[in-house]
Order: structure tokens, then sequence, then C-alpha cells
């Protein structure tokens, strides 16, 4: 009998994840961090050297807190406070407020991410890791124009804990920042081009939820870099299909619409892109196909999922109509969605629909003639794969 492992979520991305919500929801008093001084700065309408400085022993006493607690059932508390308090409520002072918080906020998430490594234990060490890059997850996505909180993130990208790694990607991930990274100022620019230079070197070596954070911000950000980024996680997809060592097929569906969207949104033919569209597509149709006596049943909801979420979200949007993957899947019609496939990705003799709306091709032949069908997917092995 044939054994798989489905890579999904590892065992401390998990755990980081149930951490982070856990302590979202925890609802222990705080009585550590004293809030009153804070609180009435941010009812003055203009600052001076004094409310300064009480930002910043606030920010200080409360990230000190949150390092140092022995009890993590509070660390959603200390949480909590830092973010109720990271605005003014007064619009005359906000940008006074807001500058002197988020520069202390630096500098004290700065200390706590070197001091976190010197904790006494390493479940203690990795929670409030964690802990920390939910709050900054947030700042990040609150704050001004500060590109140095960014930085404190960008560090924990290559993290070799998978929860650690997580929480890293998340904050440049957030839709909220990535809006940002989107302005034409050109330190925004610079720093989304290193973001997907970090992004590039985790493709080969990130668990699947990471992947999905990945894809996302690659669909969301309009950096040019961000084409290479999703090329390279198609094609390491691709070439996963085309070993039978693929794994959690629903990422694909993230990569596929994000493609969509770049492609779309291009005002022009962007064939290598459109390619890895293709090619990833009829990868998984045809895994579907060939693997009807191979594929678990857990295996063929996946790629049926993928198959009808990018039918409805992509396909439909580019050719404006719907194709009839739905349907043969529904009927469990194997010669239907052959065909279909056929159809709309290619064959030997003909051009597919969606080269003809998307203007590509699937390279060229010895005597120079176009390509008109993808990849022909290996037949399953006989041996037991290893998923990835």
């Amino acid at each position: 009998m044939r054994v798989i492992e489905v890579v999904m979520m590892s065992k401390s991305a998990i755990f980081a994840v149930l951490t982070g919500f856990f302590f979202l929801a925890g609802g222990s008093t705080c009585a550590a961090v004293n809030t009153k001084p804070v609180e009435t700065v941010r009812e003055k309408s203009v600052l001076d050297t004094q409310d300064f400085q009480i930002i910043d022993n606030f920010v200080a006493q409360a990230i000190q807190e949150l390092v140092r607690t022995k009890d993590l059932s509070s660390v959603s508390r200390i949480r909590t406070i830092i973010l109720q308090n990271e605005s003014s409520n007064k619009g005359s002072a906000k940008a006074q407020y807001a500058a002197r918080f988020f520069e202390s906020a630096y500098k004290y998430m700065s200390e706590a991410f070197a001091e976190v490594s010197q904790l006494p234990t390493e479940r203690q060490e990795f929670a409030i890791t964690v802990n920390l890059l939910i709050l900054l997850d947030r700042l990040v996505a609150n704050g001004p124009a500060n590109l140095q909180l960014a930085d404190l993130a960008i560090a924990k990208l290559k993290d070799e804990n998978m929860g650690v790694r997580y929480w890293a990607v998340h904050c440049v991930a957030n839709p909220d920042f990535t809006r940002r990274l989107n302005s034409a100022e050109a330190d925004y620019s610079k720093l989304s081009s290193r973001i997907v230079e970090e992004l590039k070197g985790l493709v080969e070596s990130s668990s699947p939820e990471i992947m999905i954070l990945m894809a996302q911000f690659a669909g969301d950000v309009n950096a040019p870099e961000t084409e290479e980024l999703l090329l390279q996680m198609a094609n390491a997809r691709i070439k996963r299909y085309a070993d039978w060592t693929v794994g959690y097929e629903l990422l694909d569906t993230d990569i596929l619409k994000s493609l969509h969207k770049k492609i779309s949104s291009a005002g022009t033919s962007k064939p290598a892109l459109a390619r890895a569209f293709a090619q990833l597509y009829s990868y998984a149709i045809q895994r579907y196909v060939k693997g009807r006596d191979y594929l678990f049943s857990d295996e063929k909801q996946q790629l049926a999922s993928v198959l009808i979420e990018t039918e409805d979200k992509c396909l439909r949007d580019v050719l404006g109509y719907r194709v009839n993957i739905r349907n043969a899947l529904g009927r469990d019609d194997y010669e239907a969605l052959a065909a279909e496939h056929a159809d709309l990705l290619g064959d030997k003799t003909k051009v597919g629909q969606l080269a003809k709306k998307w203007r590509f091709d699937y390279g060229q032949r010895p005597d120079g003639s176009k390509i008109t069908e993808p990849l022909t997917l290996p037949d399953p092995p006989k041996s037991e794969p290893s998923a990835q």
C-alpha cells in the first residue's frame, strides 16, 4: 500500500499560528505596564520633550515586559496595550506622537530580538520571538513611513524555524504593508526589491503556508522583481509535479491566482508568466487524470479545488466564459477533462484558447515551428513517492 506524506504545516509553524491565536485571545492582566502617563500624552494637542520621554519610557517598559514575562498567557495583553497606545487621540499631535512612538518601537524591539536568544528555555525563546513578530506585523502595517521596522522582519526571513519564518514573511506580506510598498517613493521601491531577493532564497526550503504568503506578496506588489519570484515558485512546483513528489496542491491556487493577476494587469503580453501559468495548470489537470488510480482521495480533492478555483477566479475572467472543468470533475468524466485540457491549453494539432488570448507558446521545435501543447506529465511512478 502506497504511503504519502502530504506536507502542509510544519509542527513549528502550526504551533506558531496556534500560539499567536491563543495569545491574541488571552485575557490576563498586566499590571506591570503603567499606561497612565502615556494616556495623558495621547490627549495633548502639542507635545514637548517631556512627552516624548514618556512615550519612550512606555514603549521600553512594555516591550521589556513582553520579553521578560514568565507568564506566557499575559503576552497577548501586553501586545494589546502597546497597540492601543500607538497613536495620539488628537489629530494635531498625530505626526509628533507617531514619529516618536515608532522610533522607540524600532529601538526597543531591536534590543528585544537580541535579548530573546538569552531566554532560559527554547519554548520561551520561540514563543516570545513569535509574539514579537506578531506585534511587529501590526506595527509595520499601521506605522508611518518607518522602513526600519521592516528591517527587523527581513532579518528573520531566513530563520530555520518555520514558525518564526512564517511570521516574518507574514510581516512583509501583510496587505496593509504591501499597499505602502506600491507607493511611488524610491525608498519603498528599494525595499520591495530587497524583500523579493530575500524571498527568492526561501522557495526551495519553506513550508507550504509560507509559500502561500509569498505568492500573495508577489501578486500584490508591483515591483518587476516579483515576476521573477513567481516564475521561480511556479517552476519549482512544475518540477515536483513532473517527478510526482508534489505535496499540498492547494498552494498552487495562490500561485496561479497571482500569475493571473500579474498577466491581466500588465497591459501587454507576458509570455513567460503565461507559459508558467499554463504549464502548472496543465500538470494539475494531468495529475488528476493520470493519478485516478494512484492518488488518495484527499489529494484528488485538493487538485479538484485547484482546478475549480482557478477556473472560477482566473479562466472565466480571461476567456469571458466558463470552461467545463467543473462539470467534468462533477461527472468524474476523465475523457471530458482531457478534452477540455486540449481545448484550453492546446495539443499537437492546435493552439489552445488560453494561448490565443494571452499570446504565448510553449517554445520552439528544432525546425523553428511553435510548440502548441504543454509538457506531458510522466506516468505515476511504481515506487512510493516522497511528497514535498
